[in-house]
């Protein structure tokens, strides 16, 4: 598709640990870029819409754990499906502005998921932020092309002792980490 990478690591995923992996959504391509900036095992928290797809959803389907995010019965089986991953040693990735934000969005509010499964089992939050898809691959017809997209792993938010009313304090404080980076990529269009 003519798209290379670039990965800053702020700090490093040990192979055998499990983390809750959240990143800014922008694109189609962020799946893609978020499976060569991670190398941990790990399945995605996604919508149950998109297993719909002709051949993209056959797969998605048997490697995500799907939700139907206007059933509360379906949100909270992700998290019985999200335990029995994390106890076969697996990570979890989710999305948490829940979609692609409109285009002159930089970065949508987080819903609370994430979040509240990593205090449950105590995982690691691991921001990432996505400097360029939405450049090269937006949902514009006639729009982006190819070109770098960057990715930084930023230090990880430990979930260590906190309960599930720290669940929007630890949401606001990854989205500030991702924000600041947007905001100031913006300004300098120097991130890496």
């Amino acid at each position: 598709m003519g798209f290379n990478y670039k990965v800053i690591k702020e700090e490093i995923p040990k192979p055998k640990a499990s983390y809750m992996f959240v990143a800014n959504h922008t694109s189609m391509v962020d799946i893609m870029l978020m499976l060569v900036t991670v190398q941990n095992p790990f399945v995605f928290v996604g919508k149950k819409e998109l297993a719909k797809i002709p051949l993209f959803g056959f797969f998605y389907k048997r490697t995500c754990i799907l939700v139907d995010r206007s059933s509360a019965k379906s949100r909270q089986a992700v998290f019985l499906r999200a335990q029995k991953r994390l106890k076969q040693g697996l990570s979890i990735c989710i999305f948490p502005e829940g979609g692609v934000p409109d285009e002159h969005i930089i970065l949508d509010r987080f819903k609370d998921g994430a979040f509240r499964l990593a205090i449950n089992h105590q995982i690691p939050i691991v921001p990432i932020t996505f400097y360029d898809n939405k450049r090269r691959f937006s949902f514009t017809f006639y729009s982006g092309g190819p070109g770098k997209m960057r990715a930084r792993i930023h230090k990880f938010l430990s979930t260590e002792g906190l309960t599930s009313k720290d669940t929007k304090a630890l949401s606001d404080k990854t989205r500030t980490i991702i924000l600041n980076e947007l905001s100031h990529v913006s300004k300098t269009e120097k991130p890496l």
